[in-house]
């Protein structure tokens, strides 16, 4: 099929401005009012180096991502690359890791999501797990026909953030608030940790080559789609770290109490919605990307072929169930067990740093030597990043080690002799 006509088959696709309101409200998601103000807990005035580096750095990421989805569009991402550059079975763990990261990255997102729910309404303690077990309800019938539907309103949704903290930015210049002290000495460490902390929040990256085959032209669009809402999402982090720094506040959600002291109210209505919705439409990508991964094991025998059966929209509505009723229990279990969030999102750090390295890996050896240059300063962010983490990458690091030698055995049994990967 030629690139011309594979355009001709997605009419309804994705453009690279809806593909950049995608990426966006995916980075933006959960953490855009709540992030920054863990990352100034963490380091303080060094919050804003720190989201600063991290942005700067993940550019490269960004593009080396960028240009591989854009010549080997496929639905398991990373997975289809490293698989391209190094072999099946090297693909297919990145893929299984992928999948183990997801189902807790997405209720540790909803745990997030529902302290905006806090920040709205007067909830019992006995109604939280029910409230974020609903929001895969949501999930389910967001998932259900597609990402089409969805992401003309996740652009939307992005606008409508930017617009809000480009007010709350242009107010802060002229009202009369209290501002915050000198900034104290910034400590490097926890300047790079923070940085750790800060890369969830451009855990999304990879789900855009996931979604890759949904674009109208990928080849035109997908790079300056990534590109652009990288750099939007590094400048509203940059921006709410700013205001935090700025403007004081013991308001539990901080973004919430500045709205409060710069427009004399309504900072729990419209930071909350804003944030609501924001964490909704992260949890709805992430989700979109791994069925479509599961859809693609599924198919080569990974998974049970069980799971391949699609509805009349393309999608596999039995992996999608599975999925979330995964990301359910594990909510009850979290709940129950009173799990910390923080490691939570540590844990899936870790695991996304492994496979952004792997990633730079394969397009070392996939793209062209013009590429060598930035995939090199990939392979560096990662490894900068893993040093942020510290002993946090255990679980990535245990998760690998155990996939692996099982996808060995796997291919050695010929479990599905048939399969190569041009078979994908």
């Amino acid at each position: 099929m030629t690139k011309a006509t594979a355009v001709q088959d997605r009419p309804s696709g994705i453009g690279r401005w809806q593909g950049a309101g995608l990426l966006a409200t995916t980075l933006l998601g959960t953490s855009v009012f709540i992030l920054p103000q863990l990352t100034i807990k963490l380091a303080g005035y060094g919050a804003l180096w720190a989201w600063a580096l991290l942005t700067l750095t993940i550019l490269p990421v960004a593009l080396v991502f960028a240009s591989l989805a854009s010549r080997f569009h496929h639905a398991a991402g990373p997975a289809y690359f490293v698989e391209k550059a190094f072999g099946s079975i090297a693909g297919r763990t990145i893929g299984i890791i992928f999948m183990l990261a997801v189902p807790l990255g997405a209720p540790a997102a909803i745990i997030m999501t529902y302290q905006f729910i806090d920040a709205l309404f007067m909830v019992p303690d006995s109604m939280i797990l029910i409230i974020q077990l609903s929001f895969l309800v949501l999930i389910y019938i967001l998932n259900f026909r597609g990402i089409h539907i969805s992401a003309t309103l996740q652009l939307m949704l992005t606008l409508a953030i930017v617009a809000v903290l480009m007010v709350m930015m242009f107010a802060w210049g002229i009202a009369d608030v209290p501002h915050s002290q000198t900034p104290a000495m910034i400590d490097s460490s926890r300047v790079l940790q923070a940085t750790g902390l800060a890369f969830w929040s451009f855990l999304g990256m990879e789900a855009m080559s996931h979604l890759s085959d949904d674009f109208k032209n990928p080849e035109k669009d997908l790079k300056p789609a990534m590109m652009i809402g990288v750099i939007i999402v590094g400048s509203i982090y940059l921006a709410c770290t700013w205001l935090i720094l700025a403007i004081p506040t013991d308001s539990p959600l901080a973004m919430a109490g500045i709205f409060d002291q710069l427009f004399g109210g309504m900072g729990a209505p419209v930071i909350g919605a804003l944030g609501l919705a924001g964490g909704i439409a992260a949890v709805n990508v992430y989700t979109a990307s791994l069925i479509r991964l599961a859809l693609s094991f599924s198919q080569k025998g990974i998974l049970p072929e069980w799971l391949s059966k699609q509805n009349q929209h393309g999608i596999s509505e039995r992996a999608l169930t599975t999925v979330l009723m995964i990301m359910a229990a594990i909510l009850i279990i979290t709940h129950l067990t009173n799990q910390d969030l923080e490691d939570l999102v540590s844990w899936v750090n870790g695991v996304f740093v492994i496979i952004y390295l792997a990633s730079m890996l394969a397009a070392f050896r996939l793209l062209p030597a013009k590429y060598h240059w930035v995939t090199v300063l990939g392979c560096l962010v990662c490894l900068m990043l893993a040093w942020g983490l510290g002993w946090k990458m255990v679980y990535a690091v245990a998760m690998l080690i155990i996939a692996a030698p099982i996808l060995w055995l796997q291919q050695q049994k010929k479990i599905k002799p048939g399969y190569t990967a041009s078979s994908s």
